[in-house]
């Protein structure tokens, strides 16, 4: 049994979540904002990593047979998913595969849709890259979330290229439907419209739900989409800034690699390599008592705050993020909050449907998560 009750300091150790931004200004923050884990990776991937920093020789590198064997058996195994080899194109990261999928298939002025309240990277890398955002917001109803057909197919236009997807979607944690994907895609299809899914949290989901690859629902999507998947998230190992595309097309494929070559950014943080094949290859006992960890503690935030607070929320159903609903508050709590030393992320970074929202990391140790509960209740408690 894995002990994720276990407590690490990562203060000091150049921590982005524990020793950055707002960590400077107030003092014992719990930062549950940025979404890595607090969990040690599985010790295969710790053991992997030692021995081959053992050697002492860290030259340009290749990735071997055996990387490419551990992700096709692990979206065979995990998503009943067959990838082909050819398929894969190695990427530093999710965030820098929607940027090379952008300069790949879409002109300056382009529009694309994005679906918010959603992941914040991807206003930015749209708008950085001289490209127009198209929103296409969910549509909420007590929390739950769906997409909005009738003015998805509203909004598009002879300049709409393409649409990026989150899924599962990043913050409101809803696993989509393979109707809703269905629907999704033909719409695209029918347009011409290139679907870039992002499915960095694609492990992390909790029965009875089920994560469907978007090109997995019908083959008719297999040549105008791109699946962009990393293992960061599912084994917290974000810091070794490494993932993977999967391109079945042919065409998208030579287009999204010449920008990547363009930039000479075909090689792989060795560590990178060695982390995801150890990874995929070993972790799956370890991420099914994961998920048992995070959904438990889902269940705990969410008694707790109906029980003390008027913070509506649902049980995700995937991620290892919370979408606390505080509107009924009518006031912004977030700087009382960070008063009170918690630091979530205010629902507005994901746009403006996310206001009265704050999203919450539960990627922690339990006693982690009850003193976060303690301040949100005594925070709301105060304004009463």
């Amino acid at each position: 049994m894995i002990d994720f009750d276990k407590t690490l300091e990562r203060r000091g150790t150049n921590s982005y979540k524990w020793d950055y931004g707002y960590n400077e200004l107030y003092d014992n923050l719990l930062p549950l904002w940025v979404a890595d884990m607090d969990f040690e990776a599985p010790k295969e991937v710790i053991d992997a990593i030692k021995a081959r920093a053992k050697h002492g020789i860290y030259g340009y590198t290749f990735r071997p047979e055996g990387y490419y064997k551990s992700i096709i058996k692990w979206f065979d195994e995990i998503h009943n998913v067959k990838i082909k080899k050819d398929w894969i194109v190695p990427i530093p990261g999710v965030v820098p595969g929607i940027a090379f999928a952008i300069q790949a298939l879409t002109n300056p002025g382009d529009k694309i849709i994005i679906q918010p309240p959603v992941y914040r990277p991807f206003y930015e890398v749209i708008n950085n890259l001289g490209r127009r955002i198209s929103l296409n917001p969910l549509i909420e109803n007590n929390g739950y979330y769906k997409m909005d057909f009738e003015n998805l197919e509203k909004i598009i236009d002879n300049r709409t290229t393409m649409l990026i997807l989150c899924s599962p979607h990043n913050p409101v944690g809803r696993v989509w439907k393979k109707t809703e994907l269905e629907k999704l895609g033909e719409i695209c299809l029918k347009q011409n419209i290139t679907v870039v899914s992002d499915e960095i949290h694609a492990d992390i989901v909790y029965s009875p739900n089920k994560h469907n690859m978007f090109f997995s629902v019908s083959d008719k999507f297999l040549n105008n989409s791109i699946v962009l998947t990393a293992p960061n998230k599912t084994f917290n190992i974000a810091g070794l800034q490494t993932g993977n595309a999967f391109i079945p097309n042919k065409f998208i494929r030579q287009k999204f690699e010449a920008v990547i070559n363009s930039q000479h950014l075909n090689l792989t943080n060795i560590f990178g390599i060695v982390a995801t094949e150890a990874a995929y290859t070993y972790g799956k006992s370890w991420l099914n008592q994961l998920k048992k960890y995070l959904y438990d503690n889902a269940v705990y935030v969410k008694k707790a705050l109906e029980k003390n607070t008027n913070v509506r929320t649902l049980i995700p159903e995937g991620t290892f993020l919370m979408w606390l609903d505080l509107r009924k508050y009518n006031t912004d709590i977030h700087e009382k909050l960070l008063k009170n030393g918690l630091w979530l992320n205010q629902g507005k970074e994901f746009g403006k449907e996310g206001d009265g929202f704050e999203r919450m990391n539960i990627a922690t140790s339990r006693k982690i998560i009850e003193k976060a509960v303690k301040i949100i209740i005594s925070s709301l408690n105060d304004l009463e």
